[in-house]
């Protein structure tokens, strides 16, 4: 039978705590993550005719995203608090739904995955709430990390 698994966020006791990575080398790390959402056709093209009431959706939804990235360590109680050397959200308009995308890099002891979903997640409130006053079918239907890159577990990709 397997050794039991061996908790990293756990101390000796069983309490959780913050894993100490004073000794790791940084490196470039990076992350992308996406998240979708679903809304009235209508909603979609008022968005591309500059009419919604609440002003640029895609840009307050953007800049939502990166200034929520370099929160995390306040929103998670177990993250690091590390340098985010960039972030990259884009927000593709569909028919009927819209498709949010981050990538966020750092040379760091520590991997950006929650950084990036975090772009992707705070990003999508940020649309529902430009939009929710005349679009109350407007959700978020998923958000996901889609890839990372660096540290010691290596590359990582999404499965189509």
């Amino acid at each position: 039978m397997d050794a039991p698994a061996q908790f990293t966020h756990l101390n000796s006791l069983g309490e959780a705590h913050m894993v100490d990575v004073t000794s790791k080398t940084p490196t470039v790390r990076q992350a992308s993550a996406r998240a979708t959402l679903t809304c009235l056709p209508e909603t979609i093209a008022a968005i591309k005719d500059s009419k919604m009431p609440k002003g640029d959706v895609l840009a307050v939804a953007r800049i939502a995203g990166i200034s929520a990235t370099k929160q995390v360590p306040q929103l998670l109680p177990l993250a690091h608090t590390i340098g985010i050397h960039g972030v990259n959200v884009e927000i593709e308009l569909h028919e009927d739904s819209v498709l949010i995308s981050s990538t966020v890099r750092t040379a760091d002891r520590t991997g950006v995955e929650m950084e990036a979903l975090t772009a992707v997640t705070v990003s999508a409130l940020a649309f529902v709430d430009m939009v929710k006053g005349v679009d109350r079918t407007v959700a978020i239907e998923s958000a996901y990390i889609t890839a990372k890159s660096g540290g010691r577990s290596g590359d990582w990709v999404r499965p189509q």
